[in-house]
């Protein structure tokens, strides 16, 4: 496993990073645990999760299952703006403090690597939001702060404000079918410190391949799965977009990688990236997962992925 630096932190994460959305959901709890022994055993240093997986259920797992692994040897990362009540959601001042130590209690640490926004709230004044971030800095209770799917305007808006700790990651969605962030959000985020972790670098599981055009997906993958498939997007798995990916088969069998391997290898090339997060159900994934990280793909390579995606990308 190899490692990068996020943003202007001190943080030094690897290349791939495992997510708990699928833990407490539609994921067995002894698979899960085993997961995250796993992400461990080969190198996954970084696990990402939110106050509002599983209404809070994902962060107590995770309480629960990290209880006697040394805190200093994994960076922890959570987020808050989702409802994890009727009346408890968004960036107010009033939540932020709420929220914050409702994570700690859960996950049974005295602070957080990474507190993140999961998105941005308007209806709150940013300034209130930034200034409640930077006492959960000052407090000692996170160590760094970061947003999700902020727009470059929203980032820029941050960035201009004075007296506020400054955000060091962002969590955008990217991959090989989603490009978006590379117009703007990369280059703005890179002009200021801040490192990318992106999430469904695998297109929500379409990139591994298992997903065929025409057919019914199969029995134990996600889609399949009431309590995970309402989240997916229906434009992924289009017959289109399907057969498309499967054009990439190919190229991952010449050059000895699994579909997984090839689409995150693919994400890490991009020097903006800081590491990409996976979800996984049983170990195996995570070893599978994580033999992408070091993988450097020639510019042939590049080119070609390119050609064949180039009528179904999203940018």
């Amino acid at each position: 496993m190899k490692y990068r630096t996020l943003g202007n932190s001190e943080l030094c994460i690897s290349e791939i990073s495992l997510g708990s959305w699928g833990i407490h959901e539609g994921v067995e709890q002894q698979n899960a645990e085993a997961c995250i022994y796993k992400a461990f055993d080969v190198g996954i240093n970084f696990i990402d999760t939110s106050n509002s997986y599983a209404a809070g259920g994902a962060e107590s797992f995770l309480g629960e299952v990290l209880q006697g692994v040394e805190r200093s040897s994994y960076i922890l990362a959570t987020k808050v703006f989702f409802p994890t009540s009727p009346t408890d959601k968004g960036l107010s001042a009033v939540q932020i403090r709420k929220q914050i130590d409702a994570s700690l209690s859960r996950l049974r640490t005295d602070y957080i690597d990474l507190y993140q926004c999961h998105r941005y709230d308007p209806d709150t004044p940013l300034e209130e939001t930034m200034m409640a971030l930077t006492e959960v800095v000052r407090q000692g209770k996170a160590r760094y702060i970061g947003f999700s799917e902020w727009s470059p305007e929203q980032i820029q808006a941050a960035g201009n404000l004075a007296d506020v700790e400054r955000f060091v990651s962002s969590q955008p969605q990217y991959s090989m079918l989603w490009r978006d962030p590379e117009a703007e959000v990369f280059p703005l985020c890179t002009a200021n410190g801040i490192g990318q972790i992106v999430w469904s670098p695998l297109a929500q599981g379409v990139l591994t391949g298992k997903y065929q055009p025409g057919k019914v997906p199969p029995q134990n993958s996600r889609a399949a799965n009431q309590k995970m498939n309402w989240f997916l997007l229906d434009e992924l798995f289009s017959d289109r977009i399907l057969t498309a990916v499967q054009n990439l088969k190919p190229i991952a069998l010449d050059l000895g990688l699994s579909m997984a391997q090839l689409a995150l290898a693919w994400v890490l090339q991009s020097e903006y990236v800081s590491s990409a997060i996976i979800g996984a159900s049983r170990p195996e994934q995570i070893v599978d997962n994580a033999a992408a990280s070091g993988v450097e793909l020639d510019t042939d390579v590049l080119v070609a992925i390119d050609q064949l995606l180039v009528s179904v990308v999203h940018k």
